[in-house]
């Protein structure tokens, strides 16, 4: 498995970690009672915290569907998660068995469900990176022994950049991978937001950094702008609920309050 440290897993059940928040979201069983607490406080928040999840979800499945469908055949899916069925790779080799992916993440419970993740198609191929969001050179070096960037890429930050704080270099991130990604490639991005709840959205951020986390919610300018220099796919930064719902998987969620995440797709002249 490509970056893989030989020593054993070890994982941190003493504070809650994003990753395994997500998958109690979305029913998983590989979170701990910190995580299902932390869960619990933020649906007393937003009651919708199951739905953001799974609109999230569904979102990626669309994107990478769309993608497939429009002749991409590489995935690079940084922020991957705990896996869940159907995940990226089986969206994409359905349309395209020759599709190749990698996954990157570094929470140590991915890294132990990995062989989940690397259930490839003969034709195609799957890997995962063991490494941080924040080593984009790092990630590349790796993805580079299975993707070949002479060819279309689509890079997938899903759920991920709201966990990354301006000061840190959130931009940048995007820029450095983006950047190295050949012409023809595409960049999609899934982002909490607090422009429908602004105080719900500072009192969750307030939240994540009392347990030594990081949330950024951005606003639909600010996501847009890590698009700075791609050509958007219609129909732009939307809701992700609304982005190409014909394409299947629409979330019913009660009410008639927008999930707060927004969504897009990109291609990189």
């Amino acid at each position: 498995m490509t970056g893989q440290e030989p020593h054993p897993i070890e994982i941190d059940t003493s504070k809650p970690h994003p990753a395994r928040m997500y998958d109690w979201f979305l029913g998983g069983k590989d979170n701990y009672p910190v995580d299902e607490q932390m869960a619990r406080q933020l649906l007393a928040l937003d009651a919708r915290g199951r739905d953001m999840a799974r609109v999230n979800r569904a979102f990626m499945h669309r994107a990478t569907r769309w993608l497939a469908e429009r002749g991409v055949r590489q995935f690079l899916d940084i922020g991957t998660g705990i896996p869940t069925e159907p995940n990226l790779h089986q969206i994409a080799q359905q349309a395209a068995p020759d599709a190749r992916i990698v996954y990157c993440d570094n929470d140590p419970i991915v890294l132990a469900h990995a062989a989940a993740l690397l259930r490839s198609t003969p034709e195609g191929a799957t890997e995962y990176i063991q490494a941080d969001a924040r080593k984009p050179a790092t990630i590349l070096a790796e993805a580079g022994k299975v993707l070949d960037f002479g060819k279309p890429i689509a890079l997938s930050l899903l759920a991920l950049l709201h966990f990354i704080d301006d000061e840190d270099g959130a931009a940048d991130l995007v820029d450095q991978l983006v950047d190295q990604l050949p012409s023809g490639s595409y960049l999609v991005l899934s982002h909490t937001t607090g422009d429908f709840n602004p105080e719900g959205a500072a009192q969750a951020r307030a939240m994540y950094k009392a347990r030594g986390m990081t949330l950024r919610p951005r606003t639909h300018a600010e996501l847009t702008a890590f698009f700075d220099g791609l050509e958007l796919v219609e129909p732009g930064v939307s809701l992700s609920a609304d982005w190409h719902p014909e394409l299947g998987e629409v979330i019913d969620v009660p009410g008639d309050e927008p999930i707060p995440g927004y969504a897009g797709v990109a291609r990189k002249p």
